[in-house]
């Protein structure tokens, strides 16, 4: 039995193309992994951990080793816990659209609560930087109003991508996949074409996943 987490980043809901083509994929593979556990952590839901002053207070106190304030110690404690449901996971499905060129604010949140050093990455001089969450598949579903093709002008705009592919590496992933719905933004014929081919992409690929 696997726990697969869906990282949902997406405001607009049933609008939101990357979530339309999120739930075909989680659909299907609830039909193929029946035994599964499927989780959700919406990005955009304010109850999520914050990372301000009180957490980097206690993050810097605990690097060097020093006693942290009470309250320092219950920030710090949400912090772990958002960490420890994303690393109890054993596979990930982030869905998201692109914003300004990247990734919505409230993911780089997200993110940056992750991304710290003991829990998701290590760092030594003689190994340099070390991802700690590894042997887990992730697949992005990405939607974008533009069109950011390899080899194209318009693929020096795309931030969204390379920057999750990066920093999942950077976290130990190296079993990294993408489903990108673009250009969403060239009529409604093109947006539904791209989204009906990204729909069935999706369904094949959670049979297998």
């Amino acid at each position: 039995m696997a726990t697969l987490l869906h990282v949902q980043a997406s405001p607009r809901k049933e609008h939101s193309y990357s979530l339309r083509a999120a739930e075909a994929f989680l659909e299907s593979y609830r039909q193929s992994h029946p035994g599964d556990t499927v989780k959700t952590v919406d990005v955009f839901d304010w109850s999520m951990a914050e990372f301000g002053a009180l957490q980097v207070a206690a993050k810097y106190r605990i690097l060097h080793g020093e006693k942290a304030t009470d309250e320092e110690k219950r920030a710090w404690q949400e912090v772990e816990g958002a960490i420890a449901t994303f690393k109890g996971a054993d596979k990930y499905v982030i869905s998201s659209a692109m914003w300004n060129f990247g990734i919505p604010y409230a993911l780089k949140k997200y993110i940056d609560i992750l991304v710290q050093p003991t829990y998701t990455f290590s760092y030594s001089p003689a190994e340099g930087y070390k991802g700690l969450v590894t042997g887990k598949p992730a697949l992005l579903i990405l939607a974008r109003g533009g069109q950011y093709v390899p080899g194209t002008d318009g693929e020096a705009y795309d931030h969204q991508k390379p920057y999750l592919e990066l920093i999942l590496g950077f976290m130990g992933f190296t079993d990294t996949s993408s489903i990108v719905i673009e250009p969403t933004l060239q009529g409604r014929d093109v947006a539904a074409q791209k989204l009906a081919a990204a729909i069935a992409l999706a369904r094949e690929k959670a049979r297998t996943f």
